[in-house]
């Protein structure tokens, strides 16, 4: 089972008292459900790959107005062949629709109906509908993060965004191929909606796997760090190696003072240590106390003292 499989499995295992349960019905019938005539009149359709929610639907149905669905099994002759479920509620349809604010006089109702998303537990109940509808999640395994509803209403998708930003989630909104999608990419806002879904299973596991990633990244970027700081300290110690040699064989040529003969010294004795190693080997050696500070200070006057010998060997080659 894929990982939105998990989810929209615990949300359906939700306790919902009456009115979270009309308030996510309405979300599953605005999102997903067609509304068909025929010679029996007006009914209601659902379709879908999963059988747990059209199973939930189908309960949610029967607690609230006492009526049995009718379900039907179709095959998918395309593609993975998989088994297709149906749902199509006959009996009291008008009934249903107007009770959840879906059908009005002037029509279908697109937007969220207030009363279902007014006090926030309606509204959670609403945003589980939806996802329970149309919305999926990438596996916390993969290298990123999304979480999305996809409907083919505007009016709806921007409602829905709507409803999410209440919760503090910023859910964006576009269209694709034709269906508009109210998305979000944070990994902690998508843990914030799966902890709003009441998916405490789900939640743990997406956190999990996001914890050990961003652990694991964090220890890639310190050695890639720590990789870079001792190449840089490896070309330094080279470059002060080549001037400590240049500035012996012109020792004749200049005095030298005994603090930078002493670095000097330490430098041809260790030249892969670190300042601050070399700090301690001035230490052990002359015992002179001496500061990181200090000793670059120390450095970068070798560098200097041997300039004008390196510039005369630029030009020389």
């Amino acid at each position: 089972m894929s990982f939105t499989s998990d989810v929209k499995g615990e949300i359906c295992l939700d306790a919902l008292d009456i009115y979270e349960a009309k308030a996510q019905l309405c979300a599953l019938m605005q999102v997903k459900a067609t509304l068909h005539m025929n010679w029996q009149g007006m009914y209601v359709a659902f379709q879908m790959e999963n059988a747990g929610i059209i199973k939930h639907i189908y309960g949610l149905v029967k607690r609230l107005y006492h009526v049995e669905g009718r379900l039907s099994v179709l095959k998918k002759m395309q593609l993975k062949k998989n088994n297709i479920y149906r749902l199509q509620i006959y009996e009291k349809a008008s009934e249903i629709l107007d009770d959840l604010m879906i059908l009005n006089e002037t029509g279908l109702h697109s937007a969220p109906p207030y009363k279902w998303t007014r006090s926030e537990k309606n509204a959670r109940a609403y945003l589980q509908g939806c996802f329970l509808a149309s919305g999926s999640i990438n596996s916390p395994k993969t290298t990123n993060y999304h979480c999305e509803i996809t409907t083919a209403n505007e009016q709806l998708a921007a409602g829905i965004q709507k409803v999410m930003e209440r919760f503090f989630l910023p859910a964006r909104l576009i269209e694709r191929k034709n269906v508009y999608v109210v998305y979000i990419k944070a990994g902690d806002k998508i843990a914030d909606f799966l902890r709003l879904c009441n998916a405490s299973n789900a939640l743990f596991a997406f956190e999990d796997n996001r914890i050990q990633r961003d652990f694991y990244n964090q220890l890639t970027r310190l050695d890639n760090c720590e990789v870079a700081n001792e190449m840089k300290t490896f070309k330094a110690a080279k470059e002060q190696t080549e001037c400590i040699r240049i500035l012996e064989e012109n020792a004749a040529k200049l005095t030298i003072p005994e603090k930078i003969t002493r670095v000097m010294e330490v430098r041809k004795r260790h030249p892969e240590a670190s300042v601050n190693e070399l700090c301690d080997e001035v230490y052990k050696e002359f015992g002179e106390t001496i500061s990181k500070s200090g000793m670059k200070h120390r450095l970068s006057k070798i560098r200097t003292l041997a300039a004008p010998w390196r510039t005369m060997d630029e030009k020389k080659d």
